[in-house]
């Protein structure tokens, strides 16, 4: 009986090493991809920030300025652009911007308006196709890949539609890269634009813009949706890397705890084996006498 019992401890023990190995890996791979991301992002930052400060600069030089992509109208179409990640195995991470990205569905749907989604990533394109919504587009498998054309791609799909007055309104579900122990689901309103130009340093020459500063403008908006969303994915790329890494770092640490574990047990069990067989053969003996 004890035999039979150390053979599957003996089988738990190496199913759980097995395991390990896999979070292991895992752990390690999330770190590199994690890494590179970060890079990713900080490299393409300083780029987009002066696009930004372009478009400050337009709006506060020029009174009374207005553009295509700063028009509000009555909201009847809401197009909600969801970023989530294409694996599982990363904790929360996913389950926590979609949980978001559903309740505002739900008050927007109080109020009456029609909901419009494109979903960067399997795992939020698997969950509003299920649900029955209107998927615009789905970008599976773009995140680890992503690049400036990729995204471009993907700000022509958000803002074609809200010029021609097929959305109204363009929101944003992404998670924001804190530390690698935190990541933070939020949203961030994309269309109409809304400059706010809160740097404590201004321009103080005054450019020419050719032809006109709302022709620069408007030609620098789908620049600026597209290095959001380059941005955002890539942040969010980060951020599935950390919480993958820090629930596979968890996973291991529990499988190690468990090997602890499983590894007295089969000790206790092999001496109780030896002292039951000790146990036979001193009483074997004594029959004998």
């Amino acid at each position: 009986m004890a035999s039979g019992n150390m053979k599957d401890i003996k089988r738990r023990i190496k199913s759980v090493e097995s395991t390990m190995q896999i979070t292991k890996a895992m752990e390690l791979v999330a770190s590199s991809k994690l890494r590179k991301a970060k890079e990713k992002a900080d490299n393409a930052r300083p780029f987009f920030n002066a696009l930004y400060d372009t478009m400050c600069d337009i709006q506060a030089e020029n009174p009374g300025f207005f553009s295509q992509y700063m028009k509000r109208r009555e909201v009847k179409t809401v197009m909600l652009v969801v970023i989530a990640g294409d694996r599982g195995l990363a904790g929360g991470f996913n389950s926590n911007v979609l949980k978001l990205a559903q309740a505002r569905i739900d008050e927007l749907r109080a109020e009456g308006k029609w909901i419009k989604i494109v979903a960067i990533g399997k795992k939020a394109s698997e969950y509003f196709t299920k649900r029955g919504y209107d998927v615009m587009d789905s970008y599976i498998n773009a995140a680890e890949g992503m690049n400036i054309y990729r995204a471009a791609d993907i700000s022509d799909k958000i803002v074609y539609p809200f010029v021609k007055g097929e959305a109204d309104r363009v929101e944003m579900f992404r998670t924001e890269y804190v530390s690698p122990l935190l990541q933070r689901a939020g949203s961030l309103s994309l269309l109409p634009l809304d400059i706010k130009d809160d740097r404590a340093e201004k321009s103080k020459e005054l450019p020419i813009y050719e032809p006109s500063p709302r022709d620069v403008f408007d030609s620098i908006v789908p620049k600026y949706i597209t290095g959001i969303i380059f941005g955002a994915v890539v942040d969010s790329f980060a951020s599935e890397q950390a919480a993958r890494r820090t629930a596979m770092e968890s996973a291991s640490d529990n499988a190690g705890e468990m090997i602890s574990s499983l590894s007295l047990l089969y000790n206790r069990a092999r001496q109780a084996s030896i002292t039951q067989e000790i146990t036979e053969i001193v009483g074997g003996a004594s029959a004998q006498e």
